[in-house]
Parts: structure tokens; sequence; C-alpha cells
């Protein structure tokens, strides 16, 4: 046995490095002709293409893409500024039937179509990562524990509609391509290990037909903290600095955060100022944005101001589907029941499969199915009811039993909201 010596520190494995691109960094495509000769390569390539967009959240008004990365065995990484092409036809051309590969498609898959890109068929590794009850889906943390590669990341959430784009930016954005497919592969091969393989996919088959969520008339009631404004003039000024925002965010292509905080939306509506200097002086009214444009914030407060009564919003109207689910016991206790024993059984459910109870089926859908059962209240019925609500077979097969079981509940349980 050997004494080590007290002045010895132990031997410590050192931190892996972060990973590089394997070919550097590949110049922006920006031409017509960067552009076919990439997917002339592209076509010629082998196996399923990773794609990746970048997005300026928080810095404009839309989610259009400001640049794509693609990679595929055989033609390598390009890095694609979108902004000077109508749409990347070329492109989905060149990839033809292949797989496309995703981190947490939905993300991307929008903004992707509107350059006209479409996968015929795709696997989103992030989705793959919680179907396999993975603790943490970033990219960074799959790549980790899938490969043991680590990835440098902290670009993300920077402004990818300035031009040039820095050189880290694009080094950030050639490695999020870089191990895609590798890690597809690894995540594949995780799946059929698990028996999960089929139910991969259904739901990437079901991300083929992805759609954002579209926009209601009064999208203006989503206002963060609203819910602290009760009278109907108040919620007129909501109204209308909502919309003078968002106008204003379109015509200048600016997210509205930038322009005006819903926080200051809300202290306006609720305010008795009387001139615009008194608004200037309003929490929220010092930034750069605000005091820009306080002119147009106090025409629209001062119009809120003049609506006749009958023209001021009240309350929302009743959301369609059942009640918060924490007022169930009092007017529904049969319904109350039914959704605490539908919880805890695909709980359990969710455990076996050890995968996330909100992909196992989506918590709307349960709460519908307990507070407005079939009135046949047969398998059938309920097979249909979840089909409509859009789940998939391999859900309905695994939540069917507990759901029929939970819809014959008596007894009364504690449920919160979820």
């Amino acid at each position: 046995m050997t004494t080590e010596h007290p002045d010895t520190e132990p031997d410590i494995e050192p931190e892996k490095e972060p990973f590089e691109p394997r070919d550097g960094v590949p110049s922006v495509i920006e031409t017509p002709e960067a552009l076919q000769a990439y997917c002339d390569d592209l076509a010629q390539g082998s196996g399923p293409v990773a794609l990746d967009a970048e997005r300026a959240s928080g810095y404009r008004y839309d989610q259009r893409a400001y640049l794509v990365q693609v990679r595929r065995e055989g033609a390598g990484t390009a890095l694609i500024d979108p902004v000077p092409f109508t749409d990347l036809l070329p492109l989905q051309e060149a990839i033809g039937d292949a797989e496309w590969i995703l981190h947490a498609a939905t993300q991307d898959l929008w903004c992707l179509a509107e350059l006209h890109l479409r996968p015929a068929s795709l696997f989103d590794t992030e989705l793959a990562g919680r179907l396999l009850g993975r603790d943490r889906v970033s990219l960074a943390a799959l790549t980790a524990s899938e490969l043991g590669e680590v990835l440098e990341k902290g670009h993300g959430a920077t402004d990818w509609s300035v031009r040039p784009l820095s050189d880290a930016q694009l080094r950030y954005a050639a490695l999020d391509v870089e191990l895609l497919i590798e890690l597809r592969d690894a995540m594949e091969a995780a799946l059929v290990a698990a028996g999960k393989d089929g139910i991969a996919a259904q739901e990437f088959e079901a991300l083929l037909g992805f759609q954002p969520r579209e926009r209601g008339e009064d999208e203006w009631r989503r206002t963060s903290g609203i819910h602290k404004v009760r009278k109907p003039r108040q919620l007129a000024a909501v109204r209308e600095l909502w919309s003078a925002r968002d106008d204003l965010a379109r015509e200048r292509d600016i997210a509205v955060g930038r322009l005006l905080p819903d926080s200051s939306i809300i202290v306006a509506a609720q305010s008795d100022v009387t001139s615009k200097g008194a608004l200037r002086d309003l929490s929220g009214f010092h930034g750069r944005g605000a005091h820009k444009y306080l002119t147009r914030w106090w025409e629209a407060l001062e119009h809120a101001r003049g609506l006749p009564e009958d023209q001021c919003p009240g309350a929302p109207p009743r959301p369609d589907g059942p009640p918060q689910a924490r007022l169930w016991a009092d007017r529904d206790p049969a319904a109350f029941a039914r959704l605490s024993a539908a919880r805890s059984a695909l709980a359990d459910v969710a455990e076996e499969l050890q995968l996330p109870v909100e992909n196992l089926i989506t918590p709307d859908t349960v709460r519908r199915l307990c507070w407005t059962p079939p009135e046949t209240g047969t398998e059938a019925s309920v097979v249909a009811f979840l089909e409509d609500q859009g789940a998939r077979h391999w859900q309905i097969q695994a939540c069917l039993p507990g759901l029929m079981s939970a819809l014959a509940a008596e007894e009364h349980s504690e449920v919160t909201d979820q």
C-alpha cells in the first residue's frame, strides 16, 4: 500500500475540450451561384440531412429565418443567408425525399416552410430525448450524454438579423448541425433498445403536420398581467395600447418588447395620468422605445378614454373547453373524481414508460375527456374522442385502460391545475 504525499493533489481528469467544426467554419452562402453549387454537392451526398435555422426573436417582429444551416455526409456544412433569396427551392429539390434531422423541430419548421422548405420525413433529436426520459434535452446536453462531446454554446439569443454576422455567431451556427447526424444515429439506437422506435416514428410523422398557433381576434387579452385589469375602460386602454404597439412593431419590424413592455401597458391602463408628460413618468416609459414613441402611446390612451361605454370590452368570453381544474370540485364533483383518477393512472403509465406525462397525452385532452365524457362511455367512443383530439395510436393504446377506469371513478380527491 502506498501513501500519497500530503502535498500531492489527486489526479483530476481534465475537462474535455469543446468540439470544433471538423472542416472549419464555411463561408456564408449569399448568391444564387454559391447556393446552386452547394445544392449540387448536397444532391450527391448520402444519408439524412441535418438542418437548423436562426431567428431574431426578441429583436424582430416576426419569426423568419435569418440563417439556415445544412449538413450532409458527402456535402459538408453550409451556412445559408436566406435574406437575399425569395425562397430556397434549389435546396428543397436537392434534399428531395431524404430525412431531415432537426432539434426541437417545432421551433424551426414554420420559418423553414416560409422558404419553401418542407420535410418528407424527419427525426427530432429533442423529442427523441423526451421519449427516452432524458433529464436534459438541449442540444448541448444530449450531445454530451449520448456522444460524449462538448458543444460550446452561447450565441443563440443574439441578433441574427445583423449583417455581417460575427465569426462567433457563424461558429455557433455551424456547431448546431455539426454533430446532428451522429446524434440522430445514437438516439435511434437508444429508441430501438428501449422498444420506443415505433412510438418515435408516430411522433415524428405527426410533426409533419405541425402548424403554429394562430393569433386570435382578442390577442391583446394575452398581455401579461391583464388579470389585474377589471374595469371596461381600463381594458379598452390595454387593447388600444397593445394594438398601437403591435402596429408599430410590424411597421418597423421590431420585437414588441423593445418598444413597450407589457407591464407598462398595464400600468398606463390603470393610471389616471392627464398629460403626455405624466405618462412619460410612469414605470417603463423611460426606455428608448417607449420614450421615442410617447406621442403614439398617449394618443392610444386618449382614444381608449374617449370611447363610448358600449365600445369598451368587458370580461373575456368563456373559453372553449372545461373550466380551470381547481374549480371542478365545486362545479362538478363527478368530473373532479374522473380527472383525479385519470391523472393518477396516467402518471403511473408515464413512469412505467419512462417519459414525461405531457408526452404521453396532452393535459387538455385529459381535461376535456373527464369534463364531458362521450355519452355512450364505450371504449370505441373514447377511442374516437382521443383520435379527434389528435392522439396517436401508441398514446391511445397506452392510456385507454387507465382512462376507461377513471371515467367510472366516483371518489373525490384533491386536484391541482395542470
